[in-house]
């Protein structure tokens, strides 16, 4: 029982990072307890973080990788990790090249390799639920394995798997020069757990169909990712930043928020906001290029225009980006996968009024800010080419930028709402649980 309404049975999100938090999983895991489920988030542990926490009714745990694949959960910063070879400063050639290539042999054999340790964890000590949500293609073998050690939840009906695929792992940045062979072997492994699973979801309509294709299933039912800001009105300007970092009013804020890495557009973006006047770069996030990004914090070239702030929960980030004159998405189209994206900074931005700038070569989000005015698009990803996207909506006049922002956050909270979103997704979850299954299907693993 939680607060005092009869619950239906127990559910299990699966994330495959430490959900500190991740927006997505939490979102979900919100819909399930609406629903009735009592929900543990299970993610994966962290140096600074607790073992346990919750989100009002909902449990955070997260569990420490063990066992024979431990070593590799740390391997995509170190690939001299797996093999047990850290330490001792820059090797020479010879000893380096063997060492990377047998890393790389050994990711690719036994993909997803950085949670292996973590599903070994989760044999041993996740509970039984009723149904499990595996977000992305890190986190479906564990689900799967959960359903078949415990067939029957603990509601006394068959458990189910809903595999949530929040990206096209297999056309995605991540397999940028992995031999074919190893692209075909990871593709048949995710189709097997695809067609395993209950359930299947995504986050647009251009990956479902791509999806569907590939699996050889019906298109995953499409849940982007909309955030809920119903506490604020739309189009409400906030002054976070600037409050924050102690800048006067007229500096024009050009926001980047979410992960930061390579293939994001962050150097593009950084050296067009040198060519506005009055304006400054913020970076708000989180990966492993949040110390390449702050150390231009301190570059002379950018001194008082580029600015690196931690993440924010998401229950936050509306606010922070709100108080952005303009935010930019400047991905890379490197792969199938980050073309057809839509990130959620891209839906974070829009819903609270604040006007995008895309790169070109984005076909799903640019046919959104095209057909109804949210933003820019730009001509290249030139330094150059950005500064006049950014130029045009940061030049306009005051009461125009105004009134476009609040007719910007009215529209997307007529047709990308989380909650109408988040009820159809409990539609699937009823339709899933009600269905019952002769046989627990085999599983790919």
């Amino acid at each position: 029982m939680t607060g005092g309404k009869a619950r239906i049975g127990r559910a299990v999100v699966l994330v495959g990072n430490p959900a500190a938090p991740y927006s997505r999983g939490l979102r979900i895991a919100r819909a399930l307890s609406e629903a009735g489920y009592d929900v543990e988030i299970a993610a994966v542990a962290a140096d600074g973080l607790p073992e346990r926490e919750m989100d009002g009714p909902i449990v955070i745990r997260r569990y420490l990788p063990s066992g024979a694949f431990r070593s590799m959960s740390a391997s995509y910063r170190d690939p001299a990790a797996v093999l047990g070879v850290t330490g001792g400063g820059r090797r020479p050639f010879v000893v380096r090249a063997p060492i990377a290539a047998a890393a790389a042999l050994r990711r690719w054999l036994f993909w997803p390799h950085t949670v292996r340790g973590w599903w070994a964890t989760l044999d041993r000590e996740l509970a039984p639920a009723d149904l499990y949500h595996a977000c992305g293609s890190l986190t479906v073998a564990a689900a799967l394995a959960a359903r078949r050690r415990s067939p029957i939840g603990p509601n006394g009906r068959p458990a189910r798997v809903i595999y949530d695929a929040i990206d096209d792992v297999v056309g995605s940045n991540n397999m940028i020069g992995v031999p074919g062979v190893f692209r075909r072997w990871i593709a048949r492994r995710e189709r097997a757990w695809a067609q395993a699973a209950d359930a299947r979801t995504t986050v647009n309509d251009a990956l479902a169909e791509r999806l569907g294709r590939r699996w050889r299933t019906s298109p995953p039912l499409v849940v982007p990712n909309h955030p809920d800001v119903s506490s604020m009105a739309a189009g409400a300007t906030c002054d976070l930043i600037r409050e924050r970092l102690k800048l006067p009013e007229t500096t024009r804020i050009v926001l980047f928020q979410g992960r930061l890495g390579p293939n994001l557009g962050l150097d593009e973006a950084a050296e067009a906001t040198l060519l506005l006047p009055d304006a400054a770069f913020v970076v708000i996030g989180f990966g492993r290029w949040a110390e390449r990004s702050a150390a231009r914090d301190t570059d002379p070239r950018f001194g008082g225009r580029h600015f690196t702030l931690p993440p924010v929960h998401p229950d936050e980030l509306a606010a922070w980006t709100a108080s952005a004159d303009v935010s930019i998405v400047p991905l890379a189209p490197v792969s199938e996968n980050q073309r057809l994206s839509t990130p959620n900074k891209f839906w974070e931005s829009i819903i609270v009024g604040t006007p995008v700038v895309l790169g070109p070569g984005l076909p799903v989000m640019e046919t959104i800010v095209r057909d109804h005015g949210l933003g820019q698009v730009a001509a290249s990803l030139a330094p150059a080419d950005l500064a006049a996207a950014i130029g045009v909506l940061l030049d306009r006049p005051a009461d125009e930028r105004s009134a476009d922002r609040e007719r910007i956050a009215r529209l997307a909270r007529e047709r990308f709402s989380w909650p109408a979103t988040a009820a159809r997704y409990r539609d699937l979850v009823e339709a899933t649980v009600a269905t019952a299954a002769d046989a627990t299907p085999t599983d790919g693993t």
